[in-house]
């Protein structure tokens, strides 16, 4: 059984991620859910997307919104989902009878929190608004006037309330104003457009950047001179090159060598990491994130497709968000760019039917928006299984986090220096249904105070693993700081607060 799952961002009054509503589907991708499907069929389905994948890579530490009609709402599949993290979202065409009101005040008992989806007030969901801790309210189905009522009847009763469909910068400051709470929608990704907008000086040179890595063959002798003239990059280049995300042995201290080992694809995505925080400040975090993910998921679907020069996905990824980074119109943005016509056409919507960047970036966009049939047809027109395609979504969402986390850290954090090490490790952790697990790690270092191992196994962040063997001079019980897919193995960092047992050499 295929399944495919989309995310939406949701953020808080200060423009902050709070979390995603995560769309999902089964089957050949319907654009409703199967409701013939058993409720264990269905649990089955999420386990093996959500939690194969592991719902924290895909949330990254945020909350997940699904949700729920009332087949799942009386079926226990809310039983695989951790309450703490997810928020279950109650669809307006829900009836609530007797036998739906009592689910759900159980579900809100065992610490799910309930959300209203659509809410325009309708008497008959009064029983379920009782229960609810979250009202959900559609920017476009209803009037200021009467969001403005449902503001005033329902916030008091401590009911948080969040504005969807907010797709522009006025309307998420109007109901931010009007006093919501959350919001959701693509506003984010709308930049408020100022005539004569003089673009920064710093800005400029990362457009630079991008636009050198648009080539088929890079000019890796100019791509060196450039950034070695550049402090910030020069930085930023050494820093992701030595990072956990490549578990290298030794250090990289050369511009020349650091682009050599990363090759054409490494340093386009370099390029993309190190030029979007810049481009983005004063900005949603969220949307270097996305910015990330739709490069990331571009670039699969072109390869996927047979595309000779994928890396054009990859930027036309990135290049789709430019208006919103640079707050101007996007063929201006694009202009200023030097972005050449294989990407523009498929931004601008000029491109020719036939067109296969055109047609992997409606994939892109009817992908995100959980249009399942349109994902269906553009995916039979580029030749590609339905399962393929949400597969490399998946994948996408992983590797954007992996790379931010891989270049987030300013300064090293360790709490002291580790050592580099050879052997074989038996660990004892906990998966995701808090079930022990024994698995084999290979140390890649050690320190007074954490680990670093490869392992084959995806272990959960902030699971708790414990190790003891002698002849290596390791015990004790650690927590995963982090757990990163690269090249068939999971590259695993532990903490151990009362240490390892290891000393440092005399």
């Amino acid at each position: 059984m295929n399944v495919f799952v989309a995310r939406q961002a949701i953020f808080d009054r200060a423009g902050q991620l709070h979390g995603y509503e995560l769309l999902f589907r089964s089957g050949d991708l319907p654009n409703q859910f199967d409701g013939t499907d058993s409720a264990s069929a269905t649990t089955q389905v999420m386990a093996n997307s959500l939690l194969s994948i592991g719902l924290e890579n895909i949330l990254c530490g945020k909350k997940a919104f699904f949700n729920f009609d009332r087949d799942l709402l009386l079926g226990g599949i809310h039983a695989i989902l951790p309450p703490e993290k997810v928020v279950l979202e109650i669809l307006e065409s829900v009836e609530p009878d007797a036998e739906l009101i009592a689910a759900c005040r159980d579900l809100h008992q065992q610490g799910y929190t309930i959300a209203l989806d659509d809410f325009v007030g309708q008497p008959q969901l009064e029983p379920l608004a009782d229960i609810a801790q979250l009202i959900k309210v559609d920017l476009r189905k209803t009037t200021q006037a009467e969001q403005e009522h449902l503001l005033r009847a329902y916030q008091p009763r401590g009911i948080t309330m969040l504005a969807e469909k907010v797709e522009t910068p006025q309307e998420f400051e109007w109901a931010r104003r009007a006093g919501y709470d959350l919001f959701q929608g693509y506003f984010f990704a709308r930049p408020q457009i100022v005539r004569g907008k003089q673009i920064p000086s710093t800005k400029i040179n990362c457009l630079r950047l991008l636009r050198e890595t648009q080539n088929a063959d890079l000019d890796f002798p100019g791509l060196e001179q450039m950034i070695s003239e550049d402090l910030s990059l020069s930085y930023k280049l050494l820093r992701y090159v030595n990072s956990a995300l490549f578990a290298r042995r030794s250090e990289i201290s050369s511009i020349k060598h650091s682009l050599a080992v990363l090759g054409e694809t490494g340093v386009r995505h370099w390029a993309a990491l190190a030029a979007l925080p810049e481009m983005a400040k004063d900005k949603p975090g969220e949307l270097i994130t996305h910015s990330l993910v739709r490069a990331r998921f571009a670039e699969r679907l072109a390869e996927l497709a047979g595309g000779a020069e994928s890396h054009l996905g990859f930027l036309m990824g990135l290049f789709s968000l430019l208006d919103a980074l640079l707050d101007v119109s996007l063929d201006e943005a694009l202009r200023r760019a030097g972005v050449g016509p294989l990407i523009t056409e498929p931004l601008l919507g000029t491109a020719q039917k036939d067109s296969l960047y055109g047609n992997v970036y409606q994939l892109v966009c009817r992908y995100e928006a959980a249009d399942w049939k349109g994902v269906a047809a553009v995916a039979s027109q580029l030749g590609l299984k339905a399962s393929d395609v949400g597969q490399a979504y998946s994948e996408s969402t992983l590797w954007a986090q992996q790379a931010l986390h891989a270049t987030a850290r300013k300064t090293d954090s360790r709490l002291a220096v580790r050592y580099s090490a050879e052997g074989v490790l038996r660990i004892l952790w906990l998966d995701q249904a808090g079930c022990e697990r024994t698995s084999s790690a290979k140390l890649v270092n050690v320190s007074a105070t954490g680990l670093q191992l490869l392992i084959k196994d995806n272990i959960p962040v902030h699971a708790s693993v414990s190790c003891n063997d002698p002849k290596i001079g390791i015990a004790g019980t650690g927590s995963v700081r982090y757990c990163k897919f690269s090249k068939g193995e999971y590259l695993v960092g532990l903490a151990f607060s009362n240490g390892t047992g290891w000393h440092e050499p005399a």
